[in-house]
């Protein structure tokens, strides 16, 4: 039989016994620390001296950090399986993607029996597994709006409510040994995992033949199902060239790739993982090289035919390969699109390392499709995503690091999540001002400027970047600061998407823990009197003072409403409410309240999945020095004949502008607010001549879902605009960046 080119992986199989129940949990950390890949437990849960395995599986997940965990294999006739799909994509989530789905269809029936199970003839076991397939994928299929419906033989589900999706793509590997058992194998799963105490070699063989039969008869390519086994343990006190002389014929010639030691002999453990993993990976690589064997995930047939042209997908480099996403993969619905718009791209690239993203854009710059960066996929403008191209996301750069607590510097990944970077500084007493919303991604926000809840108090988070780690168009990574690349440096804090792919961030936090949040609903009816009032209110509050309001349409006799969250950055309440006090005077106040709350609680990250839900939401945005009577009534005129759906104000005053403006590519910093509109798409173009009738000379670029020439102008005043060109040309004179705003090199 053919090499079926999957990468090795190693496990364990370890015994549940409850007389020391410590014991199974020990040995499945020694796996790990053995160097391991996979932990497995047997699953009997008629067997009274056996752990629960579910049970156990979990306290294991708990226990570990880096290790797959499985049962080798579930018993299906007492697990219901849309109970255990549920169950499996929770353990999941909870361990970072480290759950296996390991599925028999049952045996022993007569104990099955006395725990409740209902006993199955071998044709209805095997039946009854299939149906069960179906029911697991359609609960994990999340993004199916649709109830989940299956009415089978043995397994019905009526309307259920599909979810949680796993955090990974979780396999279904099956126990089998009789050719209906492998047919299903080769129609529906995604691994094989017979034990050479129940199989010989060539049991393998002929296994292989009749998986291989029905994968195809399925329109499924055949290397697609990984072939797993469990080994014999007396090969246990072999030595690791005895070990690899023996399993090489089955990786090479039957197609092994995942090798399972069953026992519970420690030593067995550490040098399988520490001996004989490594000696088996390097002979099979170099027998696989003699051969010229193509090693990698097989993509299924219907999943080629939905390839996008002008990308070369063969091309992929390996560190990349086994994490990007394609059209027709389970995962695709998860990456493609972003909060506000809907996309399609060809391929999702998911670096892990800045080599890695300087390897994807070294790729992507030699397809002839767009390109897109997503760090965390929540910005308004929608560019993290496109249809037909590539899409480079950094989402697994995520860490959060204090460097220096003296000086209180912090490392920030580009992949970071501004709430989980809350989360991580708190117990640092430190806070970086950062958006308004948790789920907003770290690298978008830190090269376009920043508009955070603390931005009076402290500033855009860019004014604070003091160093950042850079993927630029030419493959090359770069630290740029004061002192290196001071040009870029520059650039990077305004324009950064325009440049290259920012991996890291180094930024100063403040001090800062605890802070009053309140919020305040108004009735904005007269609106025009609410925004200039409300401005007034900003303008005279202290610094600590940041409010964000936003006006909507009314409900119950009320034209419009508008809602208020205001941080007071400290934890100082008398000071906190004689500060927040004039803002009850601005309109007829509906409901208020206030509490001392951390920061992080503030900006709490909810870890939405992004399917385009805003439904390509379009408006456009302006920087203003007041919120005059002139810009409130036009404002004010334009939600009144719905020409704008929503009026959002963002109060970047203050500390924003100590800042000089040539010091960053955000050069406005005389501007008080930040306005944002959401136009009507039924009234459009009279939305559009309204908004030019604003005057509008300064824009955020984050805001603006859609580029027209002049918001270059409106982002970057002339000298600062002939400075990024100058800039641009010396780092990207391809223009390989001109899918974000562009900017064209001098």
């Amino acid at each position: 039989m053919p090499d079926y080119g999957h990468d090795l992986r190693f496990g364990s199989f370890i015994t549940p016994q409850n007389g020391r129940p410590e014991l199974a949990v020990e040995l499945a950390r020694l796996s790990e620390e053995a160097g391991l890949d996979l932990v497995t437990f047997q699953d009997h849960p008629y067997q009274a001296t056996f752990l629960d395995t579910w049970t156990l599986m979990s306290w294991v997940a708990a226990r570990t950090e880096r290790v797959h965990l499985s049962g080798n294999v579930l018993n299906l006739p007492l697990r219901p399986p849309a109970v255990l799909a549920r169950s499996v994509a929770s353990l999941d989530l909870l361990s970072g993607g480290r759950v296996e789905l390991g599925l028999g269809a049952g045996g022993f029936w007569d104990a099955i029996e006395a725990m409740g199970g209902r006993r199955l003839s071998p044709g209805q076991a095997v039946d009854a597994l299939s149906e069960a397939i179906d029911v697991i994928r359609g609960v994990w299929d999340a993004d199916e709006r649709r109830p989940l419906r299956v009415d089978g033989a043995h397994y019905t589900v009526k309307g259920a409510k599909r979810g949680p999706a796993p955090a990974h793509d979780v396999p279904i590997w099956l126990g089998a040994y009789k050719p209906r058992m492998l047919r299903l194998v080769g129609a529906k799963a995604d691994g094989w995992l017979p034990s050479l105490g129940y199989a010989t070699p060539e049991d393998l063989t002929a296994g292989n033949k009749i998986i291989d039969e029905a994968a195809d008869g399925a329109g499924r390519d055949p290397r697609e199902i990984r072939r797993l086994l469990n080994l014999m343990s007396e090969f246990a006190g072999d030595s690791a060239e005895e070990w690899v002389e023996r399993l090489l014929p089955l990786a090479v010639e039957d197609g092994i790739s995942t090798f399972i030691l069953p026992g519970d002999d420690p030593a067995a453990i550490e040098r399988f993982g520490r001996e004989v993993a490594p000696a088996l990976r390097e002979a099979v690589a170099a027998e696989r090289a003699a051969r010229g064997v193509t090693t990698g995930p097989a993509r299924p047939p219907r999943a080629l035919a939905l390839r996008r042209p002008g990308i070369d997908y063969d091309a992929v480099p390996a560190s990349l390969a086994g994490t990007a996403v394609e059209p027709g993969d389970r995962e695709y619905e998860r990456v493609r699109s972003s909060y506000i718009w809907t996309g399609s791209p060809g391929l999702v690239l998911r670096p892990a390392t800045a080599g890695q993203v300087a390897e994807a854009l070294t790729y992507a710059r030699g397809q002839d499709v767009p390109l897109a960066v997503r760090s965390g996929g929540h910005g308004i403008s929608g560019r993290s995503t496109n249809d037909g191209g590539i899409v480079v996301d950094v989402g697994a750069l995520d860490a959060v690091e204090v460097l220096d607590r003296g000086r209180r510097l912090v490392r920030v990944g580009a992949g970071a999540r501004w709430g989980d970077v809350a989360s991580a500084l708190s117990p640092h007493g430190l806070a970086i001002s950062s958006g308004d919303y948790g789920d907003v991604g770290v690298g978008g926000l830190a090269t376009a400027g920043g508009q955070g809840f603390l931005a009076r108090s402290y500033g855009l988070t860019i004014d604070h970047v003091v160093g950042a780690e850079v993927a630029l168009a030419d493959g090359r990574t770069v630290r740029a600061d004061p002192e290196h690349h001071p040009d870029l440096f520059w650039a990077l804090r305004g324009a950064g998407g325009n440049l290259g792919v920012v991996t890291s961030f180094d930024i100063e936090a403040t001090e800062l823990s605890d802070v009053v949040f309140a919020v305040f609903v108004h009735d904005a009816s007269d609106t025009a009197a609410f925004l200039e009032r409300w401005g007034r209110a900003v303008e005279a509050s202290p610094r600590k003072l940041t409010p964000f309001t936003t006006v909507f349409p009314g409900q119950q006799g009320y034209s419009a409403l508008a809602q208020t969250f205001a941080v007071w950055a400290g934890d100082d309440t008398d000071a906190a409410v004689a500060a927040l006090e004039p803002f009850l005077e601005v309109a007829p106040v509906l409901q208020q309240q206030a509490q001392l709350a951390p920061y992080a609680a503030v900006v709490a990250p909810h870890r939405n999945r992004h399917t385009g839900q805003q439904g390509g939401l379009r408006g456009h945005s302006a920087l203003v020095d007041h919120l005059d009577a002139d810009t409130s009534g036009r404002l004010a005129e334009m939600f009144e004949q719905r020409l704008l759906t929503m009026v959002q104000v963002r109060s970047v005053g203050g500390a924003v502008n100590d800042v000089a403006p040539g010091a960053t590519a955000y050069a406005h910093r005389t501007q008080n607010f930040s306005v944002n509109g959401v136009i009507s798409a039924a009234r459009a173009a009279r939305a559009e001549r309204a908004w030019d009738g604003l005057g509008v000379t300064a824009a955020y670029l984050s805001f603006e879902p859609r580029f027209e020439d002049k918001l270059l102008t409106r982002a970057f005043p002339p000298a600062t605009l002939a400075r990024l060109r100058q800039v641009k040309a010396a780092y990207d004179p391809g223009n390989v960046f001109r899918h974000n705003f562009p900017i064209t090199p001098a």
